[in-house]
C-alpha cells in the first residue's frame, strides 16, 4: 500500500504538466490514478482481500503508463513514460511470491514489447514543449528508480531482520542445549551427530532427594515452594560447577549429578562425596536462616555406565 501511495504524487505532477501542455487525454490517465487508488484501498478495507487489492494495484501501475505512452505517441514522444511499469515487478519481488513475481515481470516484458511493436503506427506529435519533454524524461528515470531503490532497501532490511531472528533463535537453542547436556555432548550434537552412546568403565552418580517435601509443600504456597526449590537447585548448580562434575537432571525435588562422565576422572566417587557434603552444609545453613528444616537424602553409586543421547526430540 505504501508503494502504491508513493506513485500518487508523481501521477498528480505528471497530470498537471500534461494539462499545462494542453494534452487533456494524456493528463486524464495519471490524474485518474489517485481516485482509483483510493477506491482500491476502500475496497480492501471493506473486503479484507489483500490478493484482490494487490492484483488491481499492480495492474494499474502496469497498464496506465502503457496507455499514457500510446496517448502521447510512442516511446520518445512520451519521454519513455512506460518505464513506470517496472514498479510492478519490482514491488512483486518484495511483497509477493516468486511465482507472482515472475508473472508480473513477464507482463512487464509483454507491455514493453507491445509498445515497441505499435510505436511506429502512433502519431508521435503532441503538444509537449521541449522543456516539459526533457523534464519528464528525467522524472521518468528518477521516479521508478527511486521507488525501486526504496523497495530494495525495504527488502534488504527485512532480509537482515530475518537473519537476526534466525541467529537469535540459534543462540537460544544452543544455550538451551548447553544447559541441558554436558558441553562435550552438546558440541557433538551441534556438529550433526544424531545420537551419542559412550561407555564409561568407572563413573559415580549422586542422587539427592528432599526429605519431607510433601509436608513442606503443604505448609508453603505453590509459588513459595517453587521459589525455594529454584533457590536450592541454583546453589547446587554452582556447587557442581566448582567441583567439575556434571549435572544430569532435576525432577521435582530430586537432583542428579554424575562424575567421571563425559570426562574420565579417577576421583569420581570422592568428588561426589565432597559435593554431597557441601550441599548438606548449605541446606543446614539455609534451613536455619528461614526457620525450616531442609534435609536431603544423598545416595552415590559407582560402576560402569553408558551415556546415551538419542531419539527424535
Amino acid at each position: 500500500m505504501l508503494t502504491a501511495i508513493l506513485v500518487s504524487p508523481a501521477a498528480i505532477i505528471w497530470g498537471a504538466i500534461y494539462l499545462l501542455a494542453d494534452e487533456n487525454v494524456a493528463a486524464s490517465l495519471p490524474l485518474s490514478y489517485t481516485p482509483l487508488l483510493i477506491a482500491n484501498i476502500v475496497a480492501f478495507k471493506l473486503l479484507k482481500r489483500y490478493e484482490i487489492f494487490e492484483f488491481v494495484q499492480r495492474a494499474m501501475i502496469l497498464v496506465l503508463p502503457l496507455l499514457l505512452m500510446i496517448a502521447l505517441g510512442g516511446f520518445v514522444s512520451s519521454s519513455a513514460v512506460v518505464i513506470w511499469s517496472l514498479v510492478t515487478p519490482m514491488g512483486a519481488i518484495v511483497n509477493s511470491t516468486k511465482r507472482l513475481s515472475m508473472f508480473w515481470f513477464a507482463m512487464f516484458v509483454g507491455v514493453v514489447i507491445y509498445g515497441a511493436m505499435i510505436d511506429g503506427s502512433l502519431d508521435q506529435a503532441n503538444n509537449l514543449p521541449d522543456w516539459a519533454r526533457l523534464t519528464l524524461f528525467a522524472g521518468n528515470i528518477l521516479g521508478p528508480s527511486s521507488i525501486a531503490f526504496f523497495l530494495l532497501i525495504y527488502f534488504v532490511r527485512q532480509n537482515d531482520n530475518a537473519y537476526e531472528l534466525v541467529e537469535y533463535e540459534r543462540r537460544r537453542s544452543e544455550a538451551l542445549l548447553d544447559n541441558v547436556l554436558p558441553s562435550a555432548i552438546a558440541a557433538r550434537l551441534k556438529d550433526g551427530t544424531e545420537s551419542v552412546a559412550d561407555r564409561f568403565d568407572e563413573v559415580s552418580v549422586l542422587f539427592a532427594d528432599m526429605v519431607g517435601s510433601t509436608t513442606l509443600a503443604a505448609q508453603l504456597s505453590p509459588e513459595e515452594m517453587v521459589g525455594l526449590l529454584n533457590e536450592i537447585f541454583t546453589e547446587f548448580d554452582e556447587i557442581t560447577l566448582r567441583h567439575g562434575v556434571e549435572k544430569i537432571s532435576t525432577s521435582g525435588d530430586n537432583y542428579v549429578v554424575a562424575a567421571g562422565v563425559p570426562e574420565v576422572r579417577a576421583d569420581h566417587a570422592g568428588a561426589l562425596v565432597r559435593v554431597a557434603m557441601e550441599m548438606r552444609d548449605y541446606l543446614d545453613k539455609r534451613g536455619s536462616e528461614i526457620g525450616r528444616g531442609l534435609t536431603m537424602r544423598f545416595g552415590i553409586n559407582s560402576g560402569p555406565a553408558v551415556s546415551v543421547v538419542g531419539g527424535s526430540g
